[in-house]
């Protein structure tokens, strides 16, 4: 009796090897879900960012198109109120042609005070203005220059003329009318400008005082 007590129970590997099998299968196991988990993670991150990109493109394509049809919309829009452009433009040339043809008749010696030239100035005045009537009704209208200060938006000017009457600067003559279209510059005013009358004399003496002091 006391042998068999003595002895003690021996591991059955059969036993050891199932449970080694066990615990392997269950660390596979939980490191086959931890594998999973950061997989899946992974996949809904790539995915949110894949998102987020596709939203950001989209909005950027939806900006291009609305960006696309307001520059249509106004070039639409410019093109119907200023089409006639260069059309009204060269149509200024009838203005000017008339212009000169009063001028060249009004200086002929040989139809001055004539009831022929008389009559020729009053038809070409009739044309001048039914011209200007029907450029007014097409919104192009002539610059008003005279006795104005220059504006380099709407005057260019071509000389000075010499006025003390007149500030520096003010539009004394008009040498070729201005036109605008709408509120756009068709062409500007030719004109002649006012400045200071100068004194020969004193202009003259210090001149002289200069040389001598020389």
């Amino acid at each position: 009796m006391e042998k068999e007590q003595n002895q003690k129970p021996e591991n059955n590997p059969s036993e050891e090897i199932n449970e080694n099998i066990e615990n392997s299968s269950q660390l596979n196991n939980e490191e086959s879900e931890n594998d999973f988990i950061e997989k899946k993670e992974t996949v809904e991150n790539s995915a949110d960012e894949k998102i987020i990109e596709l939203e950001d493109k989209l909005a950027r394509t939806f900006a291009e198109m609305e960006n696309q049809r307001r520059r249509f919309e106004k070039e639409k829009e410019e093109a119907f109120e200023y089409g006639g452009f260069s059309f009204a433009k060269e149509a200024l040339n009838l203005i000017d042609n008339l212009s000169r043809s009063k001028q060249i008749l009004a200086n002929d010696d040989s139809l001055k005070n004539s009831e022929a030239l008389k009559k020729i100035i009053e038809h070409l005045e009739i044309i001048d203005k039914d011209l200007l009537s029907i450029f007014k009704k097409n919104n192009i209208k002539p610059i008003d220059c005279l006795n104005k200060k220059l504006d380099p938006n709407l005057h260019q000017a071509m000389m000075e003329i010499e006025d003390d009457q007149k500030e520096p600067g003010t539009i004394v003559q008009e040498i070729q009318k201005g036109f605008t279209i709408k509120d756009r510059l068709l062409r500007p005013s030719l004109v002649g400008v006012s400045k200071k009358i100068t004194n020969k004399d004193a202009k003259s003496e210090e001149n002289k005082e200069n040389l001598e002091n020389k």
